[in-house]
């Protein structure tokens, strides 16, 4: 009888041990579980405030790049002995000529900014008008597309013509090659067409044909629907715009990019003694180098921190003497990938805060160099 109690008493026991290490490993399990949900919820916070910190850092580089385009807007002082110092602190820092601010290099503002947010604007006197350009220049661009007049189908850019003009027009007849409303509410997804001016560029893949010829392209860096003039001016001329004017190849186009770094573009003249006359007759048609718009685009975006980027400040202040673009930006501003928030904006003058007329959070950067020239040379 003793020896059964004892042994009863030892099976207690171990069971009481048993229980007991099963409840220290569902404490360590919850007590692991929390932590992880707390270094979780940490971080979750750290990354959340760093957002906002870009957040609040890119929002106060835009504000900034306003007031510089503002300034561009104010006329500099009469010369004279009291204001000689600021109009050469002005200068010096790129006050004129305004060209060399608006093409898409990255800028040093009037105003202090963050270093570790680039600022980029873009005039939209260096893209193409989708608004403005005629049906003969439409065709012409088209034409270069599909690989040249040798080698385009004449009946495709017919058919695609046709659909541009049932887009645009105000009826719901359509033209004997083109698309009416029965064709896109017949479509998967159906929508109607527009039967009026397009209202942004991403529009023009909604028409029929143009999403196969424009899928390649970054529109936002090739196009523009504001402003009242159809032609380009090269001395802010965007890469992707150029490379759609028929007559210009990609050795031609940094020719172009070449020469802008170092003086203006005043007129066909100068862009002649870098394209051969039997380019010229085709891009002649497209050029006005002294046009000038009030429309930007700025683009802000954190510094990248790639393999390209280092900290040489010798490098960076030549960069800055040359007007050129920083070493770390040309490795990283051709990433397809590459997105900053951009911001269009009408500025009326020095004296009004400038008309936002769209927002992209998240817009593909143009390009800001071409391949090396082995890559494209013929």
């Amino acid at each position: 009888m003793r020896s059964f109690r004892l042994q009863r008493s030892l099976q207690q026991r171990g069971s009481v041990i048993i229980v007991a290490l099963w409840t220290i490993t569902l404490m360590t399990i919850l007590v692991t579980v929390i932590a992880s949900q707390n270094r979780l919820s940490a971080q979750v916070a750290h990354f959340h405030q760093q957002g906002l910190a870009i957040w609040a850092s890119e929002q106060a580089a835009v504000n900034r790049a306003e007031m510089d385009l503002m300034l561009e807007q104010m006329p500099l002082p009469a010369e004279s002995e009291e204001f000689d110092s600021f109009s050469e602190s002005m200068n010096a820092i790129g006050r004129i000529p305004r060209y060399q601010r608006h093409r898409g290099d990255s800028l040093e503002l009037y105003y202090p900014q963050d270093p570790n947010i680039v600022v980029r604007i873009y005039d939209h006197a260096g893209k193409i008008n989708m608004r403005q350009m005629s049906r003969a220049r439409l065709r012409m661009m088209i034409e270069k597309k599909l690989g040249g007049p040798q080698e385009a189908d004449q009946q495709q850019i017919d058919q695609l013509m046709d659909a541009w003009n049932d887009w645009l027009d105000l009826n719901d007849g359509p033209s004997p090659n083109g698309a009416e409303k029965d064709y896109y509410l017949s479509l998967p997804v159906p929508y109607a067409p527009r039967n009026g001016p397009i209202e942004s560029v991403e529009e023009i893949l909604s028409i029929r044909g143009f999403a196969e010829v424009f899928s390649d392209v970054n529109l936002e860096a090739a196009f523009t629907i504001y402003g009242e003039d159809e032609l380009i001016n090269l001395n802010v001329a965007t890469i992707e715009a150029m490379r759609l004017i028929p007559g210009l190849d990609d050795e031609l186009i940094a020719d172009i990019l070449e020469y802008r770094q170092e003086k203006d573009f005043q007129g066909n003249g100068d862009v002649a003694q870098l394209i051969p006359a039997e380019n010229m007759t085709d891009v002649r048609q497209w050029l006005n180098s002294r046009k000038e718009t009030r429309y930007y685009t700025i683009m802000v975006y954190p510094r990248p921190t790639t393999t390209g980027d280092h900290e040489d400040t010798a490098n960076k202040e030549n960069d800055k003497e040359n007007n050129d673009v920083a070493t770390e930006d040309r490795t990283t501003i051709n990433d397809p990938l590459l997105a900053a928030y951009a911001e269009t904006v009408y500025v009326p003058g020095f004296t009004e805060r400038p008309q936002i007329m769209k927002i992209n959070p998240y817009q593909k950067l143009p390009l800001t160099a071409l391949p090396a020239e082995a890559e494209f040379a013929e």
